[in-house]
């Protein structure tokens, strides 16, 4: 029965995160105090002692979720995985803690990517909403009658998809939403339409500093969001990354791949139990999900 390693992304942080682990493991301080010097800042300062909105700030979270969850995997004695996977921006926790690029060069590209996604924010207005209980198919089409901006964004579970863009596009997509059935179009508390084409400024200026970084091939597959399928290719794994700030997170595919592939047993690294409760869903109990978070 292979292992599946899947890691969190933005929103899933917590005040003290990654704390105990400082405080008990030599190399996760070592490796957090790393963290501090290649990001400018004590960023260990704010996740051991900060305030739930402390961590909210961009530039903050990122770093923090993907440190947490690459310390934890680093640190803790829980033996390889057979295959890995992260939503957003876990997917640069899974390429690291799989060898496709070091821990500094993946944590400098997420230093970079919340930079460039928090003035893509401000430059470019747009947000998310939630929408549950109706197909894929169905959120599609009606996302593409709107006017304006407005595409799934994520595909968390089945009949549970975030759908992303100009706010007038997505407010407009709620209403059709609702009156086609869906139990609820809820919009969320964001400051941009991630994972759409209005972050295509942050793309141009994060697929600028992956160009330049040297990946490796991975210990083991890595299921990427814009796939959702399996590889090792240090090629194919830039080429995917570069694409990811503009296109939909499939994890729903993700989750069922994996198990396809044989994934009987999933422990979700890092901050939150939000994956835990996905994989649960899509596969509906056939499978061993587990959590590690400190």
């Amino acid at each position: 029965m292979a292992k599946a390693y899947i890691f969190p992304g933005q929103g899933s942080q917590f005040p003290g995160m990654a704390k105990s682990i400082y405080e008990t493991s030599e190399r996760g301080r070592s490796l957090l105090e790393q963290a501090n010097d290649i990001l400018g800042f004590r960023i260990t300062d704010v996740m051991f002692d900060g305030t739930a909105e402390d961590l909210k700030e961009t530039k903050v979270t990122q770093p923090a979720v993907f440190l947490h969850s690459v310390v934890l995997a680093l640190c803790r004695g829980i033996g390889q995985p057979d295959m890995v996977a992260g939503h957003s921006l876990g997917e640069f926790s899974a390429l690291a803690v799989a060898g496709a690029m070091s821990f500094e060069d993946a944590l400098r590209l997420v230093a970079i990517r919340a930079s460039a996604m928090q003035k893509c924010c401000e430059k470019v207005p747009g947000t998310m909403a939630a929408i549950i209980g109706l197909p894929d198919d169905t959120v599609e089409l009606i996302c593409q009658g709107c006017g304006g901006i407005v595409i799934p964004a994520n595909y968390n579970s089945d009949g549970q998809v975030v759908i992303s863009g100009e706010r007038p596009a997505v407010e407009e997509a709620c209403a059709k939403l609702k009156e086609a059935g869906a139990k609820r179009a809820l919009p969320l508390s964001v400051s941009g339409a991630f994972h759409s084409p209005l972050m295509e400024p942050a793309r141009v200026e994060l697929g600028k500093a992956i160009e330049q970084t040297p990946f490796l091939a991975p210990s083991c597959p890595v299921y990427q969001n814009v796939t959702a399928a399996p590889t090792k290719d240090p090629a194919t794994i830039k080429h995917n990354l570069l694409l990811q700030l503009t296109s939909p997170v499939l994890w729903t595919q993700t989750v069922r791949n994996m198990i396809a592939d044989g994934a009987g047993e999933f422990l979700e690294i890092g901050p939150g139990t939000v994956l835990q409760g996905l994989v649960k869903r899509i596969s509906g109990g056939s499978v061993t999900i587990e959590g590690l978070s400190e």
